[in-house]
């Protein structure tokens, strides 16, 4: 029984649930909240995916021993054995994703560090100074991203957006970007890719990762305003309107319909963001009581 809860768990949290979070636009004015609760959901669903293997193994082991009776059937180790290789085939692929797409990110950011470094026009200006972070960059078009990395983060702005923006402008724009490398934002929407791209016909990932990528904005949009207000902000989105990202990269660029809407409600959203607090625990409890409490049963008796 166990067994098929955690598996109709699993397939729950990895298609319907997901599907569902991502046409709940509500949920983008908690941000924080909702972040939390996507989290909950990605790892609960691994969680009752892989409970779900160790649970049927653990229970074709103990059928194949038998009570002592005679009847004891040695099929039952052949389904551990077959529930077993799945939990590790899983397992695998999601270590394997995580590898590969973490090798290929930060060997695409190490080469665009390099770049931006080599292309920097502004290596003496008063934004950089003692902000070696900041490079600004030869172009025609509005950019403002920038590059994770521990020790070697870079915030990247183009000449047309250096140039472009007034200075309360470009010091929200500024504000935004070193909100994404501080929450590492860039380690969040790593692990929904890793899920992408470890069961892309599976889980319902591409509009998991693209909500969330919409959550890491809306919280680096709030930062900017606890130092500039709204309407600076609003100025600074607008004139990044349409801006390209560049793959790797976080930028200012995106939705900025959705972002607008939320950097403008004023409505107290406290029970909302407790509620979804109060979801994303239980979301993540229930794998977990359903896999140890069985064990602990047995263990008892």
């Amino acid at each position: 029984m166990t067994t098929l809860l955690l598996a109709l768990l699993a397939v729950a949290l990895a298609g319907p649930v997901p599907w569902l979070l991502a046409r709940t636009p509500a949920l983008r004015f908690t941000p924080r909240a909702a972040m939390v609760l996507w989290q909950s959901v990605a790892l609960a669903a691994v969680l009752a995916a892989l409970g779900a293997g160790l649970a049927l193994a653990t229970t074709g082991l103990l059928a194949g021993k038998g009570n002592g009776d005679g009847k004891e059937w040695a099929g039952w180790y052949v389904v551990a054995g077959l529930a077993l290789l799945l939990t590790l085939v899983v397992l695998g692929r999601l270590l394997l994703s995580a590898h590969l797409v973490g090798s290929r990110l930060r060997a695409l950011r190490r080469r665009h560090r390099d770049l931006v470094d080599l292309l920097d026009e502004h290596p003496s200006d008063e934004w950089a100074g003692g902000r070696r972070s900041l490079r600004v960059v030869p172009g025609e078009v509005p950019m403002a991203y920038c590059l994770p990395g521990v020790g070697r983060a870079r915030v990247v702005l183009s000449d047309a957006a250096y140039r472009g923006l007034g200075e309360r402008e470009r010091g929200a724009v500024l504000a935004h970007e070193r909100a994404h490398l501080r929450a590492r934002h860039d380690l969040v929407l790593e692990a929904f890719t890793t899920l992408r791209r470890a069961f892309p016909a599976v889980v319902s990932s591409q509009g998991a990762l693209a909500e969330v990528g919409l959550l890491v904005e809306v919280l680096a949009d709030r930062a900017a305003r606890a130092n500039y207000d709204t309407a600076c902000v609003l100025r600074a989105l607008e004139g990044m309107l349409d801006a390209p990202v560049p793959h790797a990269t976080l930028g200012a660029g995106g939705e900025l319909s959705a972002r607008i809407e939320v950097l403008l409600d004023e409505r107290d959203r406290r029970p909302q963001a407790v509620l979804l607090y109060a979801v994303s625990a239980a979301v993540l409890l229930l794998p977990t009581v359903l896999v140890v409490l069985p064990w602990l049963t047995s263990l008892r008796g």
